[in-house]
């Protein structure tokens, strides 16, 4: 686990809303010098908080208008091979070990509702599923972000060694 403070939260945030800002920039609307933004990002990417700058994908532009989320019930002691089974499908965005009823919820994307109904059906076809259920997707009102939490939970951390929080605008 690695520790950040409210300056950190603040990177991170300006870095989720754009990722491509240069170092120089995020010192200066921190209010921090150039080093400070780089030796805080590489603790952050060495302590592995930072794990890339990766660019975001609108699917629907793509042509790959269908997401879906499947859930997974599998059978005891399957759970490595399936997860190896839906990794080699390109139309798998995510899988997430759950609890409950289901095992794995997964995340997926097609180009047409029927081209769905195909990859359900060899999901299925997988040696230890035992049942699906599918929820399609009809809009992202919220896309994933963890940038707002890591600020909420930094807000009354500090400001780092030396340097004094900028003023509130």
């Amino acid at each position: 686990m690695i520790s950040i403070d409210r300056l950190d939260g603040e990177l991170l945030e300006r870095l989720a809303r754009d990722a491509r800002t240069g170092v120089l920039g995020l010192a200066s609307a921190l209010g921090v010098s150039r080093n400070t933004v780089q030796s805080r990002l590489r603790r952050m990417e060495e302590g592995g908080l930072i794990t890339g700058y990766r660019p975001e994908f609108d699917l629907a532009r793509a042509g790959i208008a269908t997401q879906a989320f499947i859930g997974l019930e599998i059978q005891q002691g399957r759970l490595a091979s399936i997860e190896h089974a839906l990794e080699a499908m390109p139309e798998v965005l995510e899988v997430h070990a759950t609890t409950g009823r289901e095992d794995f919820l997964v995340r997926v994307a097609t180009p047409t509702q029927a081209e769905l109904q195909q990859l359900i059906e060899r999901i299925l076809s997988i040696p230890g599923v035992v049942h699906s259920t599918t929820t399609l997707a009809l809009t992202t009102p919220l896309t994933y972000r963890a940038a707002p939490l890591l600020k909420h939970i930094t807000r009354n951390a500090g400001w780092g060694r030396s340097t004094a929080a900028p003023k509130a605008t």
